[in-house]
C-alpha cells in the first residue's frame, strides 16, 4: 500500500529505474569530501526501496557505477567499493527479510574477489524473495551489455535470421524482466549515460534537480505522479491508445 497520508495513484510503473546522480555535489555544497555524498546516498536507498515495494512497484533498477566511473580519482573508487562492501554485510539480512530480491546487471571481471563474492551470495539468498526485485547495476555500461550479449548469441551459433528484438533481449542482463516504463535521473543532468540503452526505448524519462541523497519519499511520489499522466503510445496515435467514445 502507498503511505497512508497520500491518495492513490491511478496506476504506478511495473519497473522503475533510477541513475543515482549529484552525490559529489550534494556533498561539495556542504563542504564535504565526495566520499560522505556517496555515504548520504547509500543511506537514502533503503527508504526508496522500502516506499517502491510499498507503492506496488515490482521491479527497481538502480545505477550505482558504471563500466566508465573505474576512471574516477583511485581514492574516490576504493570508497566506493569499500562503502559497497560495507552496505552489503550491514543491509543484506534486512533485505532478505523485507523480501527483496537482490538482482547484479553487469559483469564482475576485475572486481576485487572479496566483493564479487559478497555480490554472488547476497544475490544466492535472495534469489526466492518475491516482493520486490531489486537491480543492482554495478560495473555496468549499456553498449557493454550489448556487445556482450551479441557476442554470446554468436557463441551459442545463432544464425543471423534467428536474430530478432526478442532474443537480444533475451541475452541481457535483465532477460525475463519488463523494460522500464520510467526512468529517474537526479541532480539535474539530461543525459543517459549509458545507461539501459536497449531496455530505455520507451521508457518515461523524468528529470529532476534534486540530488540523490535528497530524493526521498516526497520526491519518488512526484516522479510517480509524472508518470501517471503520460500517454504510452508505443509508436501508436492517441486514438489507438484512448479512442474516443462512441
Amino acid at each position: 500500500m502507498p503511505p497512508q497520508d497520500q491518495p492513490n495513484l491511478e496506476h504506478v510503473p511495473e519497473h522503475i529505474a533510477i541513475i543515482l546522480d549529484g552525490n559529489g555535489r550534494w556533498a561539495k555544497k556542504r563542504g564535504l569530501p565526495r566520499l560522505f555524498g556517496h555515504q548520504a546516498g547509500t543511506q537514502n536507498l533503503r527508504g526508496i526501496v522500502d516506499a517502491c515495494a510499498a507503492y506496488g512497484i515490482k521491479y527497481l533498477t538502480i545505477f550505482a557505477f558504471s563500466t566508465e566511473n573505474w576512471k574516477r580519482p583511485p581514492d574516490e573508487v576504493s570508497g566506493l567499493m569499500a562503502l559497497l562492501e560495507d552496505r552489503i554485510e550491514h543491509w543484506l539480512l534486512q533485505l532478505h527479510e523485507h523480501g527483496v530480491q537482490l538482482r547484479h546487471l553487469g559483469h564482475l571481471e576485475g572486481v576485487h574477489a572479496r566483493l564479487a563474492e559478497k555480490i554472488q551470495n547476497a544475490i544466492e539468498l535472495t534469489r526466492n524473495n518475491t516482493r520486490i526485485v531489486l537491480n543492482f547495476a554495478f560495473n555496468y555500461g549499456g553498449r557493454d551489455e550489448i556487445v556482450r550479449a551479441v557476442q554470446h548469441m554468436i557463441e551459442d551459433g545463432l544464425h543471423s535470421w534467428e536474430i530478432t528484438p526478442e532474443r537480444i533481449s533475451d541475452y541481457l542482463y535483465t532477460a525475463g524482466q519488463p523494460d522500464p516504463d520510467l526512468i529517474i535521473r537526479t541532480s539535474g543532468e539530461f543525459r543517459t549515460s549509458n545507461f539501459l540503452v536497449w531496455q530505455s526505448a520507451y521508457s518515461e524519462w523524468y528529470f529532476t534537480p534534486v540530488f540523490w541523497p535528497d530524493f526521498d519519499e516526497r520526491e519518488l511520489r512526484k516522479a510517480l505522479e509524472f508518470f501517471a499522466k503520460r500517454e504510452r503510445r508505443f509508436g501508436k496515435v492517441p486514438e489507438q491508445v484512448s479512442p474516443a467514445a462512441g
